[in-house]
């Protein structure tokens, strides 16, 4: 995937190197200016393209959304602010995600993966077919965030707080299977109250057993059995 180009654009200082710190974490983002009000921002702009914006609103002389309302081409904007009272107006200018302080990593992550499912026009999104179909998705896995093409999954157990997503080797991230289920195109299927199988790689059905193409065999729970025959 593309470095995403992003500025942090806040008052104050110990807010500025939080994020700074936060930023580093992430695969793919490059910071290119930390500002301390919205004049400094604005010659960032003019110089640089820009993907994200991490935004406080209470700013001297000029606040964040009073910026974003002199901004003719926006880049993606994640609001970083104490108030919660702005959320609403903060939507209303497209905003991608409204993070409260203080916030955690993970919430950081959180708000950095919603710009990379729905990135700029100027950029290009590889997990994006040309006829808009979704391909692949983004996850978080020990502090890293990893890119996983639908096709290279086997199957998906749940762990726990986490599931365990197998392709050629095996990544630990923090969802529930039922919101990860969601989040999948319409060849996978539950067979099991723990698993998940992508249908393509499904090689047979032994009895209360499925064998997946790379041999390996789960179980089949009794209240998925119907679906799974009605499917074949």
């Amino acid at each position: 995937m593309n470095t995403l180009q992003c500025v942090i654009a806040d008052d104050e200082p110990i807010a500025r190197q939080i994020l700074e710190n936060y930023i580093k974490e992430i695969p793919n983002l490059k910071l290119v200016a930390s500002c301390k009000n919205a004049f400094e921002v604005m010659e960032v702009f003019q110089n640089n393209t820009i993907d994200v914006l991490f935004l406080d609103i209470n700013m001297p002389k000029l606040s964040g959304l009073s910026l974003l309302k002199t901004m003719q081409q926006k880049p993606k904007v994640i609001i970083t602010t104490a108030y919660p009272e702005y959320a609403i107006e903060g939507f209303e200018l497209s905003v991608t995600d409204y993070l409260l302080k203080p916030f955690s990593l993970e919430r950081f992550i959180q708000a950095v993966l919603k710009v990379k499912e729905n990135p700029s026009n100027h950029m290009v999104h590889s997990s994006i077919a040309e006829e808009g179909i979704k391909t692949s998705i983004f996850v978080k896995s020990d502090k890293k965030i990893i890119k996983i093409n639908f096709e290279k999954i086997q199957y998906i157990e749940a762990y726990g707080n986490y599931i365990k997503i197998y392709t050629d080797k095996m990544i630990l991230t923090p969802y529930t299977l039922s919101d990860f289920l969601d989040k999948l195109p319409n060849n996978f299927l539950r067979i099991h109250k723990s698993s998940i199988i992508n249908f393509n790689k499904l090689k047979l059905i032994d009895g209360n057993q499925v064998m997946l193409n790379n041999n390996v065999k789960l179980p089949i729970g009794k209240l998925y059995r119907k679906a799974i025959l009605d499917r074949v």
